[in-house]
Formats: structure tokens, sequence, C-alpha cells
């Protein structure tokens, strides 16, 4: 285990290499300067080329993307991740702030999206056929097919607007100080995003679930006399569950990755947030420094899967 794990660690360290040099290329092909969205039109328009050139060299932003992306790098093994181009303050502040609150709205969404998939998608493969098992399925296909803002707008709608069971948006008030007393903030923007979400992980359950009921060892403990529910959860519940973990394993990087959407509708302070306006903005520390936290998520979620998915089914060995 620890061999596998240490080998999995190291081929990270390319991976990363080669995602980050292909981000900050694909951010140099973006239109647009980090300039010209610093400043207005009237005020660019009187600055002479040799001024602009001054503004550009102070940003870093001269010299082929290149050498910018290994200076950025050297930058980054010495500690440094730099200063927001568009609002001067240091990116790592900018991360504390909005990491805490992006990995709560996704664990939350996670947590809603894991528990109701999972319970639909086996109560529709245990009642394969019936008419709940048809609606379920009717269920999962729209879940899919609803885009997350459109989703999101119609309970703003509903539940902030009409009824007004909830706030609109953002975080919390500056009136309230504990947690619970701002949980209703959360409640929105997650269920959207859970129930987004719960379509899949009920699809990829409901599969695994008739695939595992259809093996062996679920007709032999049925011919040892085994009460029907013990076959299901014991049996057939447990090995079912591993297509999900991976499922689940790769949802949560991204979901922090994917909030930009959730974070825009419900004016949630995520990195998500302010990912989508760095790249607007062209803020080469910003998207890069965010860019490396989602690479990273992504590629140690896929070995702590690996690790999750031995754990639970014997058969699945590292080695191999």
């Amino acid at each position: 285990m620890l061999k596998y794990t240490i080998k999995k660690i190291l081929s990270m360290i390319p991976m990363i290499l080669i995602i980050t040099f292909i981000i900050y290329g694909l951010l140099e092909l973006t239109p647009g300067d980090p300039i010209s969205y610093l400043m207005d039109p009237e005020s660019l328009a009187r600055l002479s080329d040799a001024q602009i050139e001054e503004m550009r060299e102070a940003y870093g932003l001269n010299g082929p993307f290149v050498v910018r992306y290994f200076n950025w790098l050297f930058r980054l093994l010495q500690g440094d991740f730099g200063y927001s181009i568009s609002s001067g303050v240091p990116v790592i502040d900018i991360i504390k702030t909005g990491l805490p609150a992006t990995l709560e709205l996704a664990v939350a969404s996670l947590i809603i999206s894991t528990i109701l998939g999972s319970i639909l998608g086996v109560v529709s493969a245990i009642y394969k056929g019936t008419i709940g098992d048809n609606v379920l399925t009717v269920f999962g296909m729209i879940g899919v097919s609803i885009p997350q803002f459109f989703f999101g707008i119609v309970a703003i709608l509903v539940f902030a607007l009409n009824l007004e069971w909830l706030p609109v948006g953002g975080r919390t008030d500056p009136s309230v100080t504990g947690f619970f007393d701002r949980l209703e903030y959360i409640v929105l923007p997650s269920l959207v995003m859970g129930l987004s979400m719960t379509a899949g992980v009920m699809r990829y359950a409901r599969s695994s679930m008739l695939d595992t009921m259809n093996k062996e060892y679920i007709k032999t403990a049925r011919s040892k006399g085994l009460a029907e529910w013990r076959v299901n959860l014991l049996h057939g519940f447990r090995v079912s569950l591993t297509p999900v973990v991976v499922l689940i394993g790769f949802r949560l990087p991204t979901l922090v990755a994917g909030s930009v959407v959730i974070e825009t509708v419900f004016q949630w302070p995520g990195i998500g947030n302010a990912f989508s306006t760095a790249v607007r903005a062209q803020n080469y520390n910003l998207v890069m420094m965010l860019a490396l936290i989602f690479v990273v998520m992504t590629l140690f979620a896929s070995t702590l899967v690996d690790i999750v998915t031995a754990a639970i089914d014997p058969r699945v060995k590292l080695e191999n």
C-alpha cells in the first residue's frame, strides 16, 4: 500500500507540470489583455505606448509566455504565490477566504447527492420494472438534462422571492455570528447543486446494483435461505457501492472546480466565483493558483479512490 501510494504521488508531478503549462498557454490565447481590464477605454486611450509597456513590465506581462510560465513556477517553488493583478490583494489571501466557502458548499452538496442517489438507485434496482422504478428513472433523466443555472434561478424565484423561505444568495449576514444561524444561506445552493448530482449517482447505483444482483454469490446467498433484505443490503449493496465510490471520489474535486455556475447564481463568495472573474481579467497569478488547486485535488482524488475501492471490494488489488 505504501509503495503504491508513493508511486502515485511521484507520478503526479509531471502531470501537474503538463496540465498547468497547457492552462497557462490557453490563458495566453484568450482575447483581451489584463491592462485593458484594469482601465476603462477612455483612460487607456490617453496612455502612450511607452506607458502601456511600462505597466505591462510592472505586472510581468512582457516576454514569451513560456518564460513567464517558468518564472511563475520558480516563484511558486519559493513560496511566492504573487498578487492579484486586478485588486493587488495577495493570491494566498484570496484563496484563504474563498476556499473554505467553496469546500463548505461542495461537501454539503456531495453529502446530499450521495445519500439520496445511493438510496434511490438501490430502491430502483430492487423494484426494477415497477411504477416506482419508472418514476425514478424519469427523474434521473430530467435531473441530468436540466442545467444547474436554470435550476438555481427557478429555486431562487420559488423559495427565495415568492415563498420567502430562504435568502436569495450570499453566504452570511453581517449580523449573524453562529454557524447554525447561517445554515439557511447554504440550504438553497447546496440543494440545487446536490439534487443536480443526485440523478447521476442514482443511475450509477442502480446499474451497479442490478449487475451485482445477477452475480453467482448473490444466488448462493439466496439458496442458503437468507432473508431478502440481508441479501440486498449485506451482500449486494456493499459491492454495488464500488463504482459509486469512484464517482463520488472524483465528484468532490469536480464540485470544487465546477462550482462556478452555482456560486455565480447565488453570489456565493468562493473560489469558483473568483476563478470566473480571474479568467475574464486574465489574472494569471490567481488563475494559475486556483487551477493548481483543482489539478492537485483531482489527482489526489484518483489515488484516494483506488485505495478506498480496494478497502470496500476485496476483489480489487492495488498491485494489479
